[in-house]
């Protein structure tokens, strides 16, 4: 029920104040207990911190973070190329390289030792597996992406050399046999695994060379 403020209560003998003194002068009507919404209320303070702008920053400083990016840019550049560089040629390559060689040698040896013309075959016929053992194994040690494509490779594939001439002895091509059965044997003590596995039956086979097909 609405009262006027200040006004007298029926059955009171005093006025009802509303604890903030006489406001009898006011002419609108206010329910007793209920806050006034005529008060003005002053607006919030603002903080010393929203006052606060930030530092301006010269040209130098300016050049100096500037340059900074630059570095950043240049070293992720430089990090992606670095992945794209192929590796060192793979250590099997000198092998391939002397097993197709002593293939080419072996067939050249044919028209100096037309008797020896079978072992010479033989030789050829298995130093040309011994050299496509190898590639398959440098292949396969560099892999191949998602869509099939080849990475780069710093072993190219190796070409036979052409036929000497003259022709090869018998003779020399024994002596070049030998080194390549060392070199294999030398090789395969420093690898593990597969790899010495197989040039340590390549070093085998060409022992058999030297000293059985052609001793």
């Amino acid at each position: 029920m609405g009262v006027p403020v200040g006004s007298t209560v029926e059955g009171a003998d005093h006025s009802v104040s509303s604890g903030l003194g006489d406001l009898s002068h006011h002419n609108h009507w206010h329910d007793i207990g209920v806050p006034r919404t005529d008060i003005a209320v002053p607006p919030p303070q603002r903080s010393d911190a929203s006052d606060v702008s930030p530092p301006a920053l010269d040209r130098r400083s300016m050049l100096r973070m500037a340059g900074g990016g630059a570095l950043v840019v240049g070293a992720l550049g430089a990090a992606g190329c670095a992945e794209d560089k192929p590796a060192q040629p793979d250590i099997l390559l000198a092998q391939e390289q002397s097993a197709r060689a002593d293939a080419v040698w072996a067939r050249a040896a044919v028209a100096t030792a037309p008797d020896h013309t079978p072992a010479l075959t033989l030789i050829a016929t298995q130093r040309t597996e011994h050299a496509d053992a190898l590639r398959a194994e440098i292949d396969r040690a560099t892999g191949v992406y998602g869509d099939g494509t080849k990475p780069k490779s710093a072993t190219p594939p190796v070409t036979p050399p052409p036929a000497p001439t003259p022709p090869p002895t018998v003779a020399a091509l024994r002596d070049q046999l030998a080194r390549s059965q060392r070199s294999a044997a030398d090789l395969a003590a420093t690898l593990s695994g597969y790899r010495a596995g197989l040039l340590a039956s390549i070093s085998a086979c060409c022992a058999t060379h030297t000293g059985v097909l052609l001793a």
